[in-house]
């Protein structure tokens, strides 16, 4: 099911409060009409937070240095179009969101942190999500302090391993992406210890087990990708020690 029919068939259902229940109801309300209290699954939830957390994380950094400027709008546009593959109604709906953000009182931290409370079963979703907020802010090549500063945060609030931020800093700098840190693993480690933690990550990345946690289907193409990284990490590792 889509970002929006999760979240225009849950609106009424979706008791999830703080600032995510907030701004869907400040974007859905005028839209429900007659479709009234519809039941929806904790998964069909958790896809819908999904993105409403992306889209109003994306606005508190695209506005972190005062202003939203054409070419942040236009890169938010185009990721939907290419990245999510977004009907023109969904790609609507997100914009609603992105700018109902980007001038309420939440803060960045704010929805973040819902969020992490929603998906605190599923930290390789919130993983992606991360991957995500760098990718978009980092469209230009250029990582601006304001926005530094917000990304620095996610690690803490997410609850992940606090080099992260280093590790797709340098991937999306276009640097060489470092084998050992997609993996998790530090170099003095066995290639048995690495492989049982490779084994592990490939589990828990599969994009079926990813979208079944709560990830919104629109970034199965995002998970594959993911997937394979870790496959190439691991093959690199591999060939490096034999």
């Amino acid at each position: 099911m889509s970002f929006l029919n999760s979240a225009l068939g849950g609106m009424l259902g979706f008791a999830i409060g703080g600032p995510l229940g907030g701004i869907l109801g400040a974007v859905i309300g005028s839209k429900l009409g007659s479709q009234g209290r519809q039941s929806f699954s904790s998964n069909q939830r958790n896809q819908a937070a999904f993105f409403t957390a992306l889209f109003a994380c994306l606005a508190k950094i695209a506005k972190a240095d005062g202003v939203v400027s054409r070419e942040e709008v236009d890169k938010v546009d185009s990721f939907m179009k290419d990245r999510f593959n977004f009907p023109s109604e969904q790609r609507l709906f997100a914009i609603q969101i992105f700018n109902q953000a980007k001038d309420d009182s939440y803060s960045f931290q704010d929805y973040a942190t819902q969020l992490a409370s929603l998906l605190s079963q599923n930290k390789n979703s919130l993983i992606m999500f991360y991957e995500l907020l760098f990718e978009l802010a980092m469209a230009d090549g250029v990582l601006h302090s304001s926005e530094e500063r917000l990304l620095k945060e996610v690690p803490n609030i997410f609850n992940l391993r606090s080099d992260l931020f280093e590790e797709l800093k340098t991937k999306f700098n276009n640097q060489a992406s470092d084998a050992y840190l997609i993996l998790g693993v530090s170099r003095d480690m066995s290639l048995s210890d690495i492989k049982k933690e490779y084994q592990k990550k490939r589990r828990e990345f599969h994009p079926d087990t990813l979208i079944s946690k709560g990830l919104p289907e629109e970034l199965l193409e995002k998970a594959k990708e993911k997937f394979i990284q870790i496959q190439q990490a691991y093959e690199e590792i591999e060939k490096q020690r034999n």
